[in-house]
């Protein structure tokens, strides 16, 4: 099966006249962007709270932490489900310098694929069955809950 193209991101980190209504959502109150746009990709509406929790933690127990794990991690995955063109330093950066102008893009790119994540489907043909002195063949589960018929 071939791979498929990479694509650009639908907007640019900083294009915010773009779609004034998520960067001005974003902006009074960002927290509840993060939310939004990790329940929107299928993950926890919560998530966003670690980058919030996460400094505090960290630096109580002498672990300095840079970079935001939510905003990272939900980047990193919404490039890769939908083939987008960069690399995990580049995640980095957006996410370290650009928080919250990287969740911004993110809304963005949701509402341009529909909210919805792609439903990849296992289709397999169906087995031809013949029937010998009206006696029906065994089934033989192949897969967990797919019967299968066996010669």
């Amino acid at each position: 099966m071939a791979a498929q193209p990479l694509e650009d991101w639908n907007s640019g980190l900083c294009d915010c006249f773009e779609d004034a209504s998520t960067c001005c959502y974003g902006f009074w109150c960002c927290p509840c962007l993060a939310c939004t746009v990790s329940e929107r990709f299928g993950e926890n509406r919560c998530l966003p709270l670690c980058d919030i929790c996460s400094p505090a933690v960290t630096a109580a127990c002498g672990v300095p932490l840079f970079v935001p794990p939510a905003a990272l991690a939900l980047r990193s995955a919404i490039r890769n489900r939908y083939n987008i063109k960069g690399s995990i330093c580049k995640d980095i950066a957006a996410s370290c310098f650009c928080e919250w102008c990287s969740w911004c893009q993110m809304h963005r790119e949701l509402k341009y694929r529909k909210k919805s994540p792609p439903v990849i489907v296992n289709m397999q043909p169906a087995p031809m069955v013949t029937v010998q002195n009206n006696i029906p063949p065994p089934v033989v589960l192949c897969q967990t809950g797919v019967p299968m018929a066996a010669y």
